[in-house]
């Protein structure tokens, strides 16, 4: 199976791809790329456009989690009795869907899903799910990890198969937030990157899975917690644009007092607007050392994140970085 790994200044991740392999070829190389990662499916696509499928994944190992951002054209997934009884290894999947809509059956149960929309799938039972097959191209982050990591009972989860698990409201829009910043991050993150992610992954899919069974009761109340935080940083790093971001719409987005907002950041050594701060210029210092950006103004990129006064926004970054925004990109930009 042709894998190539791409590297960033941060990052590993293993790619597969099928415009490596001859047009003709493609899906059957697909369907011994979806066995291999996953489990064994009978994959299905349109006669006419099997030669032309195209299919790419990005794969990272989150501890004892696996993590693949699968982009690819419609087709269908059929996880049958027969190929249960040939290999069975046990595992839970979570798929969010990042781009597109996908629909799946399990045990019944059908789910129309959208962009944003949660899923588990439990490959000991039979499924079938299909790509959007209006749609020319979807893109689903699939987090598959053994049902043993997951601490809720197998009773509970199977009510779970084939539900709609909703991105846009409560619990599983502010999960949808944190999985979807996932997928566009995934191919910088380091090794120390999804060692620590991995954790605060289960967390939030763990805490998800319990508020969509109305158990959230039986989560550790740490465990609750690390998610919380990990779902208000993604809501944070989603809305760095916007210049009315605040600690109090923070709170009231996930549904707790400004004052334990301020006490779950205090506890991790940081003030809420400290940590807004240090993000959004992160990102003015990625986007003054992007040579593509060079035309666009200094105050141009610091009011994109957020900084509506160029005077505190020069001083903060003096303040963070040692150079004055002209002088650091101007160092960026000859080092290039």
């Amino acid at each position: 199976m042709p894998v190539r790994s791409r590297r960033d200044n941060t990052g590993l991740m293993d790619v597969v791809s099928t415009a490596e392999v001859p047009a003709g070829e493609r899906f059957a190389f697909w369907r011994e790329v979806s066995t291999k990662l996953w489990v064994p499916y009978d994959l299905r696509c349109d006669p006419q456009v099997e030669n032309g499928f195209r299919a790419h994944v990005g794969i990272s190992d989150f501890g004892a989690m696996q993590a693949t951002l699968l982009t690819t054209m419609p087709h269908s997934v059929h996880r049958s009795p027969k190929l249960i009884r040939q290999a069975d290894p046990e595992v839970l999947k979570v798929g969010c869907i990042v781009r597109g809509g996908a629909t799946v059956t399990q045990d019944g149960q059908r789910a129309d899903l959208g962009v944003g929309d949660l899923m588990l799938f439990d490959t000991s039972r039979p499924f079938l799910g299909r790509h959007a097959p209006n749609i020319p191209t979807s893109q689903l982050l699939l987090l598959r990890f053994p049902r043993a990591l997951l601490q809720l009972p197998d009773r509970d989860l199977r009510r779970l198969n084939g539900v709609r698990i909703p991105g846009a409201q409560g619990i599983g829009a502010l999960s949808s937030q944190f999985l979807l910043q996932l997928a566009r991050h995934m191919h910088e993150l380091s090794a120390s990157d999804t060692a620590r992610l991995s954790t605060l992954t289960l967390d939030v899919l763990t805490t998800a899975l319990a508020d969509a069974l109305d158990t959230p009761s039986t989560v550790a109340p740490h465990t609750r917690q690390r998610a919380l935080m990990a779902q208000i940083h993604a809501f944070i790093q989603h809305h760095l644009d916007d210049a009315h971001l605040t600690p109090d719409t923070i709170a009231a987005a996930h549904h707790i007092s400004l004052r334990y907002l301020h006490k779950l950041f205090q506890q991790e050594g940081h003030t809420v607007a400290g940590w807004i701060r240090e993000r959004r210029l992160e990102q003015c210092r990625r986007d003054l050392a992007d040579p593509r950006l060079a035309a666009r103004s200094i105050h141009a990129i610091a009011a994109r994140w957020g900084f509506a006064s160029p005077a505190y926004f020069s001083q903060a970054f003096r303040s963070a970085y040692g150079l004055s925004p002209r002088q650091f990109r101007q160092r960026s930009h000859t080092v290039h």
